[in-house]
């Protein structure tokens, strides 16, 4: 018995030690995860070690109801060299940084319509591009009509920032004509046609008008890349339009929202007295799409994979996924996943391969 106290007494001690060694080195630690991340963070090319095809990141899955670990709708598409991000949330920038996606390597901003959670990024992500990579041109920025007076209130808000950089930093560093962004306005109409972006290289985007309504014009945009194709909803309710554009598509990102949970939302506010509230929670249901609706377009579109995003209301804890999708894993033969910010599906050119990591996984 005293040979095992012995024995135990000694592996305690071994612990302690162990544990106190660790605990001594967790600076120097801390310091060398942080400098490969930065490393990372940092790459003159991101894209270096991507496969050539398509690659959507998720660099905001939320919504404008609160959620503590969803920035504001956001979405980067990764064709070949090229970075195109789709609205930007607030908090989607450094999200973007975080998943090691520079944003001075945006080629352009793509904005579905003129919600403020769709855009409170702005200025922020046009200052990263800019001054984290001396652009010596503004950021091209893509719209519906609209967009000019959008970007032209952004880049007045940031003008006193603006001198301070360039003053502080001087214009080799900050060039002076790289600031802001550059408007690319197209036209749009309720049923009218496809808009053509862009066209070369083996990579054609469109935007197509979805329904909104009171918004409008609000628009979703198809990715065409080698073989692979993607379809980005932006907000709608459930539109013919958006499962036409989506047929056959490897992967589609819908926005959802839980009726159900938005019930019991609307619930607590009266309850407390909060008919703002209550009245709100009533009237977004009209204009946005539930998951079980998502998934049946996605069913009858022949999409194989279905990301959904802007969720309504924020879905904080774990347990309530189940709840928010409801009867959707039922209507959808193919892959599901309702999406978390950090989420990167990668489709490469010449495969039928969907895979997906999550690059904020390390930091929860």
């Amino acid at each position: 018995m005293r040979t095992f106290r012995n024995i135990l007494a000694v592996v305690l001690v071994l612990g302690l030690v162990a544990g106190g060694g660790v605990w001594m080195l967790r600076g120097k630690i801390a310091t060398t995860i942080y400098r490969k991340g930065a490393e990372e963070a940092l790459s003159a090319n991101p894209f270096a070690k991507l496969p050539d095809g398509l690659h959507v990141a998720l660099c905001g899955s939320g919504s404008p109801l609160p959620d503590p670990h969803r920035a504001g709708p956001c979405v980067a598409v990764i064709a070949g060299q090229r970075m195109y991000v789709i609205d930007i949330g607030d908090g989607a920038t450094r999200n973007l940084t975080l998943m090691g996606l520079s944003p001075a390597q945006a080629d352009a901003l793509l904005l579905t319509h003129y919600h403020s959670d769709h855009m409170g990024g702005l200025g922020e992500l046009m200052l990263q591009h800019w001054a984290g990579g001396a652009a010596t041109e503004p950021l091209p920025v893509y719209g519906p009509q609209g967009l000019e007076e959008v970007l032209n209130g952004f880049q007045l808000a940031y003008q006193l920032d603006r001198g301070y950089r360039i003053a502080h930093h001087g214009p080799t560093v900050v060039p002076p004509q790289g600031f802001g962004g550059t408007a690319h306005t197209f036209q749009v109409q309720a049923n009218g046609g496809d808009v053509v972006l862009v066209d070369d290289g083996g990579l054609k985007i469109t935007a197509f008008p979805v329904s909104h309504e009171p918004v409008s014009p609000a628009v979703g945009y198809k990715f065409a890349y080698k073989g692979r194709t993607v379809v980005i909803s932006g907000d709608t309710a459930p539109s013919p339009r958006v499962e036409a554009e989506a047929k056959g598509a490897d992967l589609l990102v819908h926005e959802a929202l839980s009726e159900r949970l938005v019930a019991l939302q609307r619930q607590a506010a009266l309850a407390a007295n909060r008919e703002t509230i209550a009245k709100i929670s009533q009237d977004i249901i009209g204009y946005h799409t539930t998951p079980e609706q998502a998934a049946d377009i996605a069913q009858q579109a022949g999409v194989r994979y279905l990301l959904l995003d802007h969720l309504v209301p924020g879905v904080p804890l774990k347990g309530l996924e189940g709840p928010f999708l409801g009867d959707a894993p039922k209507r959808f033969k193919g892959t599901l996943r309702l999406g978390q910010d950090g989420d990167f599906i990668s489709m490469p050119a010449g495969s039928d391969a969907i895979t997906r990591t999550n690059r904020l996984a390390r930091f929860r």
